[in-house]
């Protein structure tokens, strides 16, 4: 499974980078005010940390409008991805960039039979968003293994990208149902790596060592 990280914070993405473990970015409008910046200057900037696909969102509501700034954002740099909202227009607007050759991310997706009408457009990405559904009492997880299993039996390329991960138990789920990619949150992508037996280990070899009176 790919991650990405949720966030339009450069210096964040320059730390996570580091690590081999980050494969692509999601962000959206309210990310981007979050960092305070131009848009179009973000961006680029993080294009040119993460070579990997990196979600810009669109913020027309009709179809040609859509399509004028997914142009707009796929020149910014090779790698951007264009975010389109999962609506009648967003889906007009992704089968027009993805036969024009420009990537696209259809977000905000609820149900297995949004997910579908985002394959048959042409979408490089769907995310379904775990969290909100979770928020409203529905488990978020069963609809990542609907649109897996739909997706599997008409050999659909669109790729699950599991969106508004709350936490460690989001992602291992996420990996279990089969999605292709977990957008995560900086915190919660550095959580994955922390268990209390490690640091209990880790302490006890370390006293052992000690014990030694050894350096390397």
């Amino acid at each position: 499974m790919k991650f990405f990280i949720d966030t339009a914070e450069t210096a964040e993405i320059r730390e996570l980078a580091t690590t081999g473990l980050v494969d692509g970015i999601t962000t959206n409008p309210s990310l981007i005010k979050q960092s305070g910046r131009d848009f179009v200057e973000v961006i680029a900037e993080i294009c040119d940390i993460i070579p990997g696909p990196v979600s810009a969102e669109v913020v027309a509501l009709d179809a040609e409008g859509m399509l004028r700034e997914g142009r707009r954002l796929a020149a910014i740099a090779g790698n951007v991805t264009v975010k389109l909202p999962l609506t009648w227009d967003g889906l007009k607007a992704c089968r027009g960039l993805s036969d024009e050759g420009i990537a696209t991310n259809v977000t905000l997706c609820f149900s297995a039979n949004q997910a579908l009408l985002a394959a048959k457009a042409g979408a490089r990405f769907i995310s379904p968003f775990i969290g909100r559904l979770d928020d409203l009492g529905v488990d978020g997880m069963d609809l990542i293994h609907k649109i897996r299993a739909i997706y599997d039996i008409y050999g659909f390329e669109t790729e699950i990208l599991a969106a508004s991960i709350r936490s460690a138990a989001h992602v291992e789920a996420c990996a279990l149902a089969g999605a292709d990619v977990a957008t995560i949150p900086p915190k919660v992508l550095k959580s994955l790596s922390q268990h209390t037996l490690t640091d209990k280990g880790l302490a006890s070899f370390l006293a052992d060592w000690d014990a030694t009176g050894q350096r390397i």
